[in-house]
């Protein structure tokens, strides 16, 4: 009995030594972040393939895997006018792994839309802003826009301006431009930029307000004339440089688009620095700066607090010009 009674004694040191040895052990929990990305990423597009959101994603998709270790891959969900991509990213699951390209979402402003982008996104990353720019034909006389002013002041209602749809930047652009400058110039919507580049060469209306990438080969071969582009600066790309801004002659209109990156709203704090800190790297990237100079684009960073602030600045902004311009009423007019 004593023999049993030393090996009883023995096991029960041995397994309440273990235990106390596991309770003290620290205890590391599984976690999955710490691994992110595993598997490649969505880029999700709100427009069609060929135009600039999905030139942005393209020029994303090729840097990707040397700076987030996973490839991006580019989805296209069109229509709504972005409202059917964006609302599917908002709805999405808030892992990371679904991501959108973004502009100046003007959509919410003029309609009720399923979620409210400025608290259901979260945005990571400015790339890059997209000013319009004022153009007509070659073969018009005038050379600056007080020129045009002045023709139109005397001959009132008689000329039409084309832009990419009712309630488009450059729409918001063209309808700024007749309001600081006191004039009448009737408005045509067309379906895109390059719709509307087309109006104008084929005589259809006299001006059209354009993304400055859409217009730059028509700029180049000197099929058009571009008097004013609507930045802040002029643009530094050798095609486009030329092109004095709004401001430069006395006019304030100072509207772009701006593509960015965002993902829903409620990303771990972890993925939200890991894509934070890729994407910059990514949108620094020579290959990256050289790719956007080539579409006419031209850097403009900013980290995820600056771009928040950015999206809310912009979202009075525009509340208030689509107000002052009557735009809100063409677009309800257009609906009824």
């Amino acid at each position: 009995m004593s023999n049993w009674l030393a090996v009883y004694l023995l096991l029960v040191l041995i397994i309440t030594g273990g235990f106390v040895i596991m309770i003290n052990r620290p205890v590391t929990m599984p976690t999955t972040t710490n691994k992110f990305p595993e598997k490649p990423i969505t880029m999700i597009v709100a427009f069609g393939a060929g135009g600039g959101a999905d030139l942005v994603a393209r020029a994303l998709e090729k840097v990707a895997p040397q700076y987030l270790g996973q490839p991006i891959v580019v989805v296209n969900k069109v229509g709504g006018a972005g409202m059917i991509g964006w609302n599917e990213l908002a709805g999405s699951s808030p892992d990371g792994y679904t991501l959108g390209i973004t502009s100046t979402i003007l959509q919410p402003l003029y309609e009720s839309s399923k979620y409210h982008y400025l608290t259901a996104l979260t945005p990571l990353a400015r790339i890059s802003s997209l000013p319009n720019v004022m153009l007509i034909s070659a073969d018009q006389p005038w050379q600056n826009v007080h020129e045009v002013i002045e023709y139109v002041k005397q001959h009132p209602g008689q000329l039409k301006f084309g832009h990419s749809g009712v309630g488009s930047i450059a729409h918001v652009v063209g309808e700024t431009f007749i309001q600081r400058a006191d004039i009448d110039i009737r408005q045509v919507p067309f379906h895109g930029g390059s719709e509307s580049i087309a109006a104008l060469l084929g005589k259809h209306v006299e001006i059209i307000f354009a993304p400055s990438a859409s217009a730059k080969e028509q700029i180049k071969i000197g099929t058009v004339r571009a008097l004013a582009v609507s930045s802040e600066h002029r643009l530094t790309n050798p095609d486009l440089a030329q092109i004095p801004t709004f401001k430069e002659q006395g006019l304030d209109v100072v509207f772009g688009d701006r593509y960015g990156v965002a993902a829903p709203k409620g990303l771990p704090p972890e993925v939200e620095m890991k894509l934070a800190e890729g994407l910059k790297a990514m949108i620094l990237n020579p290959e990256f700066k050289r790719n956007m100079d080539d579409l006419g684009l031209e850097i403009e960073y900013l980290g995820p607090k600056e771009a928040q602030d950015e999206w809310l600045a912009d979202n009075v902004k525009f509340n208030k010009i689509i107000q002052e311009t009557g735009i809100l009423e063409k677009i309800k007019e257009q609906k009824n």
